[in-house]
This record gives structure tokens, sequence and C-alpha cells, in this order.
């Protein structure tokens, strides 16, 4: 099984994403998740570093500048997707990714802080 890091630079990012309100509350995170195609598509116009933004996880061995090095995408490559975000924790948690579930829960907790989401 791989092994993942978190990436800081992507939590960053994200981060100031959602104090920016570039986020979508209510998806179909199945429907809305970058496919290769697009995800091919963004790499022809954006640089490495701005692909990598959008995934919490780093492949542990893997060589930069590969999709094989980016997991975990929590956004469309547009916006955060609360539904990614999500989707990133139940992953992480489900394959003891420690790292990567902790830094989506808080980025999680931090959109639904924003956006008003109260405890009830």
């Amino acid at each position: 099984m791989a092994e993942y890091e978190a990436n800081e630079a992507a939590v960053l990012y994200v981060r100031k994403l959602i104090d920016a309100r570039q986020y979508v509350l209510d998806s179909d995170w199945g429907a809305v998740q970058p496919k290769a195609e697009q995800q091919n598509a963004y790499l022809e116009r954006h640089s490495w570093e701005e692909y990598a933004r959008w995934h919490l996880g780093l492949t542990v061995g893997a060589t930069d500048e590969t999709k094989a090095r980016y997991a975990f995408v929590c956004g469309d490559l547009r916006r955060v997707h609360r539904s990614g975000l999500i989707a990133c924790v139940y992953r992480a948690s489900e394959w003891r990714h420690k790292a990567v579930e902790l830094a989506a829960h808080d980025l999680l907790q931090q959109l639904d802080d924003v956006a008003g989401i109260a405890v009830r």
C-alpha cells in the first residue's frame, strides 16, 4: 500500500480558498471530481505546482511532477468542494493515512465555520 504525507502547500492554498469563500457546499463528489481528461487539460494550462495544490496528499517515494505523486484531490480545480473534503477524510481514515485525514478534517471544520454550518 502506498504511503502518503500531508501536502502542506495544498493545505495553505485550500485554507485561502475557504477564507475567500471559493467553495461549493452541496455537490455529488462522484460527479464533480476531476476526471483524468480534466486533469490533463488543467495541466496543459497550469504548472505542476498549481496542480499539486489541489491534492492534500503526497505519495511518498513518487517522483515530483507526475500524477502518481499527488493524491486526495479536494476540489474541481476551480473551487473546494465540501463533499471532496469529506471524501478525503473518509478515504484517508479508511486506509490509515493519519496526516492526510487530520489535514482534511481540519479544512472541513474551517469550511463549516466560514459557511456558518453550526453544531446543533
